[in-house]
């Protein structure tokens, strides 16, 4: 469970991956062992942003929630001690979980040790955003918010294609996920996971639902991939959305029509025109193409037209943003 704590971020990561270097701070979420006894349980580390969910009923819901199948293979990302992997392994074919505290892989093992499902369990070891992941037809993640964004795109980005993800979040993130255009949480991350995915709000779960309580309240999303994937070069998308949401009150002319903008763009049609003519021309070619008419002059012509004129990223819908992103493309104007 993501723990409300400000850490320091490194200005070379951007959000999808800043989250990588801060693991070894952060395990993969974790769960409230119940004992017969009532006593001994396991002491959450909170610096590893442990919280351990406590609730059964919200246990019962995440697992209905993920309508897991006799047949499924089911990864779990933080199983702590086991108090969601155990109805996982009673549902499903096989349970698979990475988690990265040795503490907690001891007491997911030690859960089931002696008992028909043991044979049923794999447990890894490890760094979620840095191991390679096993096939897959559900996900059910409990993770500290450190790691959600590489989480979130790691597991958009992962094939074979997999059917759904049940996933616990910090309240502020899960709905970013699904905000919409013009709403005050509306960011590249709500951009690119809806145009990856369907995603839906489950389930609020407060604070006092967790051992020990966080500082701020969460909530259970449901993930589904867009199958097929939607036909766009998503390295470039991504490119486009994260210029756009730097500064995305502004109009499309004011973030696009600047100085080192201008240049980036430059250089990016120069390698897309040289990609191009490889074994078909001269650089000499290249630089003649080049000069026809300059970037500066097509993001002019593109953003001076009625349907972008005025616009700005943060009122933009997913068509929008396709349109725009091929609307360039044709002027041989690339993001990446």
């Amino acid at each position: 469970m993501p723990k409300n704590k400000k850490g320091k971020r490194s200005s070379a990561h951007s959000p999808y991956n800043a989250a990588s270097s801060q693991f070894a701070k952060s395990a993969a979420g974790g769960h409230d062992q119940s004992q017969s006894s009532g006593a001994n349980l396991i002491t959450p580390n909170t610096t590893l942003g442990q919280h351990f969910l406590k609730n059964p009923a919200v246990v019962t819901s995440i697992v209905e929630k993920a309508s897991i199948k006799p047949t499924d293979v089911v990864l779990e990302i933080g199983p702590g001690t086991g108090n969601v992997t155990v109805p996982l392994l009673e549902k499903s074919k096989k349970t698979i979980a990475i988690e990265y505290d040795s503490r907690m892989v001891r007491e997911v093992l030690k859960r089931v040790e002696g008992t028909p499902l043991e044979h049923k369990l794999q447990v890894i070891q490890g760094d979620a955003l840095k191991t390679a992941w096993p096939f897959f037809d559900v996900m059910v993640a409990n993770v500290p918010y450190q790691i959600s964004s590489g989480l979130v795109f790691k597991l958009l980005a992962h094939r074979p294609m997999f059917r759904c993800a049940v996933m616990m979040f910090q309240e502020e993130f899960a709905l970013r996920l699904t905000a919409r255009p013009g709403e005050a949480l509306y960011c590249r991350l709500s951009v690119n996971a809806q145009l990856l995915a369907k995603v839906d709000q489950l389930l609020k779960v407060g604070r006092n639902n967790f051992r020990p309580p966080p500082k701020v309240e969460s909530r259970v999303v449901r993930i589904e991939p867009r199958n097929p994937p939607p036909p766009v070069n998503f390295v470039e998308w991504d490119g486009m959305v994260r210029l756009l949401f730097n500064r995305k009150n502004k109009t499309l002319r004011s973030v696009l029509l600047t100085k080192p903008t201008i240049k980036m763009l430059e250089e990016n049609r120069r390698t897309h025109l040289s990609l191009q003519n490889k074994g078909k021309g001269s650089m000499e070619m290249d630089e003649q193409m080049i000069d026809e008419k300059g970037v500066q002059e097509i993001i002019e012509e593109v953003v001076s037209k009625e349907e972008w004129n005025g616009k700005r990223a943060s009122k933009l819908d997913l068509d929008d943003f396709l349109s725009l992103l091929a609307e360039f493309n044709a002027k041989g104007i690339h993001f990446a």
